[in-house]
């Protein structure tokens, strides 16, 4: 559902080329009837499936899985429908990935119209709740600043080394994650050459981010998030800067981060003495499932500084949706999934 989309895109070019499922419809109210490649001209050649109406009754006798890259506010009034009648479904949007039905109110300005479903919907980040995930049919996937963020930081919070109420995370990111509907902030003209800060404070991904934190923690953890608008089309780059209860050193965030990151298969550990790239960088992951962690120890003030860089419409999005589904069908998690990026790009 919401196929039409940057993140629906990617969807459908990652599930296309999946060897253990089809995909039997894509809607769009907007294209119904145009053909896929028409509004993603990257997927010309590649099917000549058509866009069509949202119409439950026929999703339902076609598709055995339903990914909704509908938006905020959208989701929760179609996905009901489909739990009802025990389909399995990942949500994309952030209606079911808050816990607490009041925070709906506080950072997405909307009552929860089914707080009863919430808590039958999992946190699709595998790297936290893969367990979860496998046992489940309903998954609400991670916003694409919070996924990164919080990759990078768990680690940190879940060895207990960090002041946990000072934790501040700047996040920088490319036109894609404004989404396809074009506004005045987005048109080439304003946005082009920018490094814009769009939403220094309150920014919504703050509530999952301290939720994910706090689940893993042994204390409270009450996070500071800025983000910018940045001159790319992809990526994600998250730079949070944490304060450590006692000093430590290099080898110290080593231990730490392969203790937490060995066994996954789509983290990254970068953090080099030599080439150009020795810190995490959005332009080597674009295309990819990958998120490229790293970190630098600042003694000056005992800071520790941890970085993590995605493809907001993969990692951040599709790629991990792919992820959470291999993991609920019992299929191998890296599947449709395992190519590096392009580089250069």
């Amino acid at each position: 559902m919401g196929a039409s989309g940057y993140v629906g895109g990617e969807l459908l070019r990652i599930l296309l080329f999946h060897p253990k499922v089809g995909v039997t419809c894509a809607t769009s109210r907007r294209y119904a009837g145009d053909y896929l490649h028409h509004v993603h001209p990257n997927l010309r050649g590649i099917t000549d499936l058509k866009f069509m109406e949202q119409k439950p009754e026929d999703m339902v006798d076609r598709c055995d899985l339903v990914f909704s890259a509908l938006p905020h506010g959208s989701a929760v009034k179609a996905i009901p429908y489909y739990v009802e009648r025990g389909m399995k479904v990942i949500d994309l949007s952030a209606d079911f990935r808050l816990k607490n039905p009041e925070d709906y109110q506080k950072w997405y300005g909307y009552e929860h119209p089914h707080p009863n479903l919430i808590e039958r919907f999992v946190y699709g980040l595998p790297e936290l709740h893969r367990e979860e995930i496998k046992n489940s049919s309903l998954v609400a996937c991670p916003g694409c600043m919070a996924i990164a963020s919080i990759l990078a930081l768990a680690p940190l919070v879940k060895g207990n080394i960090i002041e946990k109420e000072r934790i501040v995370v700047d996040v920088k990111i490319g036109s894609s994650g404004a989404g396809v509907t074009p506004s005045p902030a987005t048109h080439h003209a304003n946005r082009f050459g920018v490094v814009r800060p769009y939403k220094p404070v309150g920014h919504r991904h703050t509530a999952e981010i301290e939720q994910e934190l706090n689940s893993i923690g042994e204390s409270k953890v009450k996070v500071a998030m800025s983000s910018h608008a940045v001159n790319m089309v992809r990526g994600i780059l998250s730079t949070c800067h944490t304060f450590t209860l006692r000093p430590l050193a290099i080898p110290d965030l080593w231990k730490l981060y392969r203790g937490s990151y060995q066994k996954e298969p789509f983290i990254r550990l970068v953090r080099d003495r030599k080439g150009l790239y020795k810190l995490p960088d959005p332009k080597i992951v674009i295309g990819t499932n990958y998120c490229d962690v790293g970190f630098e120890v600042d003694e000056h003030v005992n800071r520790v500084v941890a970085f993590s860089a995605i493809d907001n419409l993969v990692r951040g999005a599709a790629g991990t949706a792919v992820q959470n589904m291999n993991i609920m069908l019992g299929i191998d998690e890296k599947t449709g999934l395992e190519s590096p990026g392009l580089y250069p790009v």
